[in-house]
């Protein structure tokens, strides 16, 4: 709602508005790497940072526990009075109830003054009052309306709308139904996941009403990622008819490899659902498990594994394009709201 005696903003300006200036200021391209398990560490967060994308990782992936103090002090060093000035960087803890380590994280996250945390599985509320004690923003993972709202009350900065499609634990709803659903309720940062591998694809998320995109499994295929490469190669020889939804592996529904389920020796039509949600503790999972590989739907656009700093200027590339593409339909309702055109 504008207040009266306001002039109401166009969409471009209220987007703006919304783009906390630590993204506002420091990226190229509208986008987060997103953070992905065994896949994300220093290396790869650097790269992102570097070419103009924020990194992330998963506090989880520094293991133990003590390597994560390490690794946020290289970050740091690393990026601090980089040029030009690099993107941001952030940690996503897991607040699930079953993550024994999110009080030691945390502690850790608030002390390196991490810039963004992302929060996944579980109430973001003791997060959202460590990070901002120091100024940092919280972004949250959410897959529906009941999700969202359970986070804006905890106060949040951010949502990540996981939509169908997206790698990973993931939801099945489509983005032209919760985006603009979750924008109805929410005047925070929206940032959009799920299928998005190219720069056409980071341009329409913007045209539906997104702040910033999220992209994952496009950024498993880069040099600097720490995926073997057989997943790298299963990446860019797969297509969307190869990616499995199931809950069979943590007991939460996520996106998986297909060929990489049967290549660990289980049929992906017959597998036995958990009873238990098994995220932080990598112990109680079958040692096959690590060879299963998460994925989202967008695999079949990729084919190559560059490094990252490569594959930014490429997605740069296909975002300008997308930008500069002339839409007749847009042109003539244009026209038409100039009075130069039939109405």
């Amino acid at each position: 709602m504008t207040s009266p005696g306001t002039t109401p903003q166009t969409t471009t300006q209220a987007r703006t508005t919304r783009l906390p200036a630590l993204f506002a200021d420091t990226l190229r391209l509208p986008a987060i790497g997103a953070p992905m398990f065994i896949v994300s560490g220093p290396e790869l967060v650097i790269a992102q940072c570097r070419a103009g994308i924020a990194g992330a990782f998963p506090a989880l992936n520094a293991r133990p526990a003590e390597q994560l103090d390490a690794w946020l002090s290289e970050i740091r060093e690393t990026l601090d009075g980089a040029s030009p000035r690099p993107a941001p960087f952030g940690v996503n803890l897991i607040v699930h109830r079953s993550n024994p380590r999110l009080e030691e994280d945390l502690a850790t996250v608030v002390r390196h003054r991490v810039p963004f945390v992302i929060t996944s599985v579980g109430a973001p509320d003791e997060v959202v009052g460590a990070v901002h004690s120091y100024g940092g923003l919280v972004i949250h993972d959410v897959t529906n309306m009941r999700h969202a709202r359970r986070a804006i009350r905890a106060g949040v900065d951010g949502l990540i709308l996981v939509c169908a499609g997206a790698g990973g634990h993931a939801g099945t709803l489509s983005p032209f139904a919760l985006l603009p659903e979750v924008r109805a309720e929410f005047d925070g940062l929206i940032v959009l996941a799920g299928a998005i591998t190219s720069g056409a694809a980071l341009k329409a998320a913007r045209v539906m009403g997104a702040d910033l995109a999220y992209m994952g499994t496009r950024f498993i295929a880069t040099r600097e990622a720490r995926a073997v490469d057989p997943y790298k190669a299963m990446l860019v020889e797969s297509q969307a008819s190869d990616i499995l939804y199931t809950p069979a592996f943590t007991g939460v529904s996520g996106n998986y490899l297909r060929p990489s389920i049967e290549r660990a020796g289980l049929d992906p039509d017959n597998l036995k659902p958990r009873d238990e949600i098994v995220i932080s503790d990598h112990e109680k999972r079958p040692k096959q498990w690590k060879d299963i590989w998460g994925a989202g739907q967008g695999v079949g656009n990729i084919a190559d594994v560059p490094d990252v700093a490569t594959l930014v200027a490429r997605l740069e590339a296909e975002y300008a394009e997308a930008a500069r593409a002339k839409d007749p339909f847009a042109a003539r309702l244009a026209a038409e709201a100039a009075g130069q055109g039939t109405p």
